[in-house]
């Protein structure tokens, strides 16, 4: 039965969710909207002075949007009456700093009403989250349209933490993302932070035969099960992603190597010749990586899908 609803979930992703990208290009609004950039990067500078998590949780945000519908900005609106939408769907409750778009938003529209979409806006505060993080910038090509769905249900279709690298492989390759590019864009766990329930699974009753992961580093995951007891435990209990969180270089691909990555997904990455030659890779060159990184964020950013520009991202017109 699993195998069905697995296969019925990749036939419904494939039919809401078509890998074929519209033309985008990166002067889309140089007459219509000159200083857009200017305006997104200025937001994103504002929030990330007064919180430093503001990086990491754009960038997440972003992701979650393009691997649902394409990057429509679906992530951003509303539940409304009996429809719950893509935001209070499980893996997204911890997504914030959405008011960073609204802000964005907001100066975009008094500057060129109407033009800009918040699809536009979320891919601009994506790549300053990056470099605002001492990450590298690149072009970000434009033109996206705003979707007008947004479905908590459909959020199961996002790669879970928890995922072997099959799952990974199909979850990128229905997105028309290849093997290079699930290294690449895992890079971005270089920023942020997880809450406990994202890598308990590593921690306690691993398997019949473990009670931890046996490939996590041995003093790595006790600190692990001290923050993350199973009983107890505060509220909002997590760790870092990896120690530098906040800085945007190539430690997540060292720690995987070292046994010290969070997540199931992270380590997955060593179970298949390619993606643990990449990782390699990676961790030997920061430059190797941020070069792949800008592709892989280009290519995924270009997955399009919407059909208006919404006046106020969190309502559709």
């Amino acid at each position: 039965m699993g195998f069905n609803l697995a296969f019925l979930s990749s036939i419904l992703i494939l039919s809401v969710f078509s890998p074929v990208t519209s033309a985008l290009s990166s002067n889309y609004y140089d007459k219509s909207c000159p200083n857009v950039e200017l305006l997104v990067s200025n937001a994103v500078k504002k929030a990330t002075a007064n919180d430093k998590t503001v990086p990491a949780a754009l960038l997440r945000m972003h992701f979650h949007d393009c691997f649902i519908r394409g990057c429509d900005a679906s992530v951003l609106l509303n539940s409304k009456g009996n429809n719950k939408a893509e935001k209070d769907g499980p893996p997204n409750i911890s997504l914030h700093a959405f008011y960073v778009i609204d802000n964005a938003k907001k100066q975009v529209e008094a500057s060129c009403p109407g033009v800009v979409s918040c699809a536009d806006i979320l891919a601009l505060a994506a790549r300053d989250a990056v470099v605002q993080s001492g990450g590298p910038s690149w072009n970000v090509p434009k033109g996206r349209k705003d979707g007008r769905t947004s479905l908590a249900t459909e959020t199961r279709q996002l790669p879970a933490p928890t995922f072997n690298i099959s799952q990974l492989q199909q979850s990128f390759s229905q997105r028309g993302l290849s093997l290079n590019d699930l290294v690449a864009l895992s890079g971005g766990h270089t920023l942020g932070f997880s809450h406990c329930s994202s890598f308990q699974n590593r921690i306690h009753n691993f398997n019949a035969s473990h009670d931890i992961d046996p490939t996590l580093h041995s003093s790595f995951a006790a600190s692990l099960k001290n923050i993350c007891p199973i009983k107890n435990r505060p509220k909002n209990a997590g760790a870092t992603m990896d120690p530098s969180s906040t800085t945007f270089d190539n430690t997540y691909f060292k720690l995987i190597l070292q046994g010290k990555s969070l997540f199931s997904s992270d380590q997955a990455l060593l179970n298949f010749p390619k993606t643990k030659n990449l990782v390699t890779k990676f961790a030997s060159s920061q430059e190797a990586f941020l070069d792949a990184f800008v592709n892989s964020m280009i290519k995924m950013s270009s997955i399009t899908g919407g059909q208006e520009i919404r006046k106020d991202c969190k309502v559709v017109n």
